[in-house]
C-alpha cells in the first residue's frame, strides 16, 4: 500500500468533514442503516485501498468507518461512492406523514 493512502487527512479536514456529517445527523433524527445496510457498507470499506485498516478509519475522510457507516446521512468519500444510496426520510416529512396518519385516524 502507498504511504499517501495509508495517510490520515489534515485535522482541520477531519474536523470539518466530522462537523458537517455530524451536523446533518443530528439535524435529520439520528437515523442509522439497516443491519444489512451496514454490514454492506462495512465490507465495502474493507476492501477499499483507502482504509486504514489497523485504526479502522478512511483515509479519505479520516472517520471512524465503523461509526459513520451507521448513519444514514452519510455518503463514502470516494467517487463514486462504494455505498448504496440510502432513501432519508428527512425529520420534518416524518412528522407531516406522522401528523397526518394521526389526524385520519380521528376522521
Amino acid at each position: 500500500m502507498s504511504e499517501e493512502k495509508n495517510k490520515l487527512p489534515s485535522a482541520f479536514s477531519m474536523v470539518k468533514s466530522f462537523a458537517k456529517d455530524i451536523g446533518k445527523y443530528v439535524k435529520e433524527g439520528a437515523p442509522n442503516v439497516s443491519e444489512e445496510s451496514y454490514a454492506k457498507r462495512l465490507e465495502a470499506c474493507g476492501k477499499c485501498p483507502f482504509l486504514i485498516k489497523e485504526k479502522m478509519r478512511c483515509g479519505k475522510c479520516g472517520c471512524l468507518v465503523e461509526h459513520k457507516a451507521k448513519w444514514k446521512t452519510t455518503t463514502c468519500p470516494d467517487a463514486p461512492s462504494k455505498w448504496a444510496v440510502e432513501i432519508l426520510t428527512t425529520k420534518s416529512e416524518h412528522e407531516t406523514k406522522k401528523s397526518n396518519s394521526d389526524n385520519s385516524d380521528q376522521a
